[in-house]
């Protein structure tokens, strides 16, 4: 089991910065991939960024250049800079984390979710 506690939401003006916090525990050793998806009222639930067990690293093309997600293995957390945020990053972000089993099976794990709103 993983458990996931995120933070560091809140309300910003246009062209502020925020940054989110995903702390792991339990079960971190077998983490592979973990990830920042957000979703906005009314809007499906859609990848900004997700950072590897090897420390690569994939972003939306709506944050790519704004954003950096990056880890401390040694603190089993994430975070994710977002900087020059506008409107549209309003929403809802979570964590989720991917854990390889014995078997080599996957299994998810989502955070509570943090809201971000960005206001004019």
């Amino acid at each position: 089991q993983v458990q996931l506690v995120e933070s560091g939401g809140g309300s910003v003006q246009v062209g502020g910065s925020l940054r989110l916090s995903c702390a792991a525990s339990g079960s971190t050793s077998s983490i592979v991939v973990i990830g920042w998806y957000r979703q906005a009222p009314g809007k499906q639930r859609e990848l900004v960024a997700v950072i590897g067990s090897g420390g690569g690293t994939n972003y939306a093309d709506s944050v790519k250049g704004r954003s950096t997600i990056s880890r401390d293995n040694a603190k089993n957390t994430v975070y994710l800079q977002m900087n020059s945020l506008k409107p549209e990053d309003t929403a809802v972000y979570y964590c989720k984390v991917e854990r390889l089993t014995s078997s080599g099976a996957r299994i998810q794990y989502w955070g509570q979710g943090t809201q971000v709103t960005v206001s004019s």
